[in-house]
């Protein structure tokens, strides 16, 4: 597929998802999470439109959605550990919809989950919203109220894989393993 004279995507960097371990919750009991940072700049030649969304899948099909069920606590403690290296880092809820052109603009977001199926030997991650590109497809089966076939709508998504190193019976010692990177549409 070649995007259209409109289309564009955002340039980004991110860190690899790492684990933060910390009390959370209205029960103040301590917590794994996982989180990673990503650096979106805007390189387009204007300003865009602008709406994120993550997921992070793992290979017993359990999804989660950043920031579900995460404590503004967590975040508030990785806002402190990297006040020097991200000093205006966001919430992925907090991050607004405009991308403004430029260096200067560049949004710095942290991507947090609570932790994920211990069966779990592999994770995906789902970044949705570095670029305005879109496909319908025809669904196979289901139809509309006239009896049409419904259109699905799929967005270009930044895809990430990463496996599990480690026991996960030692899961606090637990690292994951960068596997691929790759633009689906989804």
């Amino acid at each position: 597929m070649v995007p259209g004279p409109r289309v564009w995507t955002a340039d980004i960097k991110l860190t690899h998802p790492q684990q933060i371990y910390l009390r959370a919750g209205l029960d103040d009991k301590p917590r794994r999470f996982w989180y990673s940072i990503v650096t979106i700049t805007n390189n387009c030649g204007k300003e865009v439109d602008f709406y994120p969304k993550c997921e992070l899948m793992t290979d017993t099909f359990e999804i989660t959605p950043a920031g579900k069920s995460v404590s503004p606590s967590v975040f508030a403690q990785l806002a402190r550990r990297y006040k020097n290296t991200y000093p205006l880092l966001e919430r992925l809820e907090e991050a607004g919809n405009k991308l403004l052109q430029g260096e200067d603009n560049a949004k710095d977001i942290a991507l947090i989950w609570p932790d994920f199926d211990a069966a779990a030997k592999q994770i995906k991650v789902f970044i949705t919203g570095l670029s305005n590109e879109v496909a319908v497809v025809v669904h196979p089966v289901a139809k509309d109220a006239d009896g049409k076939p419904v259109k699905v709508f799929l967005r270009k998504t930044l895809e990430l894989t990463y496996e599990l190193k480690d026991d996960s019976s030692l899961r606090s010692s637990a690292s994951l393993v960068f596997k691929s990177k790759r633009w689906i549409m989804r």
